[in-house]
């Protein structure tokens, strides 16, 4: 490990707090939470009595020569190969996981033990038995933790929230999720998702890898989750690494689900990474409501009230008149738009630092656990599988 380090408050009341970044070399630590952490670094995260936390980092990975080059770029110091030598630092009292799904289970656990705070990415284990195990462990420890929660705070579902909570839709009537992208085979594009993603002993799968955003983001701006009944299919069977190799994929790349939330509503959420986009996002949750709808994507929200909604049908002879699209509103933004990450971050931060309040503790990434584990007896018993609440 290169130079260990230590936390330490100034007279300029900054303070330092080591953070342990394990999966440093990984494409989401280096597109989402690097850059999250790096602009902390420099700009310091405030605290209620003036303080501010700058993190102090200490990145780990399994590649040194890859190792060294994320952290020459990011202007940083401290890496490491070993995780053991790197939970063994008392300077660095925080550990965050974003490595791959397979063995998230044993990392956090070593975490624990060694009596870090933690924060994870989703989803939190491989089953749900171990990660109410990471509950149990985790609350006995009487550490702070935490798993990753990002797209909530996205400005357009922030807005559908917003709409939720001043009860603009009246009585919800049913919800709609779409979510899609089409990744490249490799046979002639190379594609735009790591290999891993494709294999189950790597912790690979669509349910696995997105259903644990959908259950956050459907249970806080809408409901919990009750029940499932989803049916997944493996479209595209054989696609190439990174090396250019062939390997043949052993696990789903799109999911049709319908869930049954608090209250009797369904939410229809269909999940593929082999359809193109027509529509305004990636990602698009629709609310429909007696009172108005709204559509938001990522970073935009369109609101319809009932007063503005449309006589619509459906000519045979000629063309629609006008362009459903233009018939809905658009919400402004009341606000500067921020990384949602960084947003994470700092929470999690303020977390650890003086106790304030952080809304997805482990039993949350349990809760998306339990949803992905469904989903599966779902489709393997082509039924509704109840989700009973989580103690």
């Amino acid at each position: 490990m290169r130079h260990a380090g230590a936390s330490v408050v100034t007279a300029d009341k900054t303070r330092r707090l080591g953070i342990i970044v394990s999966g440093a070399t990984g494409g989401l630590v280096a597109a989402q939470h690097l850059p999250a952490l790096l602009a902390l670094r420099k700009e310091g995260v405030p605290l209620a009595d003036g303080t501010r936390v700058l993190p102090d980092l200490l990145l780990v990975g399994r590649d040194a020569g890859r190792l060294t080059r994320v952290a020459e770029a990011a202007t940083l110091d401290r890496w490491s190969t070993d995780l053991d030598t790197a939970l063994s630092s008392a300077g660095h009292p925080v550990f965050f996981d974003a490595a791959v799904t397979g063995g998230r289970y044993e990392r956090i656990s070593r975490a624990i033990a060694a009596g870090k705070h933690v924060y994870s990415e989703k989803p939190l284990a491989g089953t749900l038995d171990q990660a109410l195990a990471l509950v149990r462990a985790a609350d006995g420890a009487g550490i702070r933790h935490g798993v990753v929660q990002d797209k909530i705070f996205l400005p357009g579902f922030r807005k559908l929230k917003q709409l939720r909570e001043q009860g603009v839709f009246g009585r919800i009537l049913e919800v709609r999720l779409e979510f899609s992208r089409f990744v490249f085979d490799g046979e002639t594009r190379a594609a735009q998702r790591p290999s891993w993603n494709y294999r189950k002993r790597d912790g690979g799968g669509l349910i696995l890898d997105m259903f644990p955003h959908w259950q956050y983001l459907v249970a806080q701006i809408v409901g919990e989750i009750r029940a499932v009944s989803a049916v997944k299919r493996t479209q595209i069977t054989n696609r190439r690494d990174e090396e250019d190799r062939p390997y043949d994929v052993d696990v789903e790349d799109a999911v049709f689900a319908q869930m049954e939330l608090d209250g009797g509503i369904i939410a229809s959420v269909n999940s593929s990474w082999c359809s193109r986009i027509r529509r305004d996002d990636v990602i698009v949750i629709q609310v429909d409501g007696t009172q108005a709808s709204a559509v938001a994507g990522t970073h935009e929200c369109f609101l319809q009230t009932d007063a503005m909604t449309p006589a619509a049908f459906a000519p045979m002879t000629k063309p629609q008149p006008y362009s459903f699209f233009d018939q809905w509103q658009r919400l402004p933004d009341n606000g500067p738009r921020p990384n949602s990450y960084r947003i994470g971050w700092e929470m999690f931060i303020r977390h650890v630092m003086e106790g304030a309040p952080f809304p997805s503790p482990f039993i949350e990434g349990a809760k998306a656990v339990q949803l992905v584990e469904a989903s599966h007896r779902s489709d393997r018993e082509r039924r509704w599988v109840e989700l009973p609440p989580l103690v």
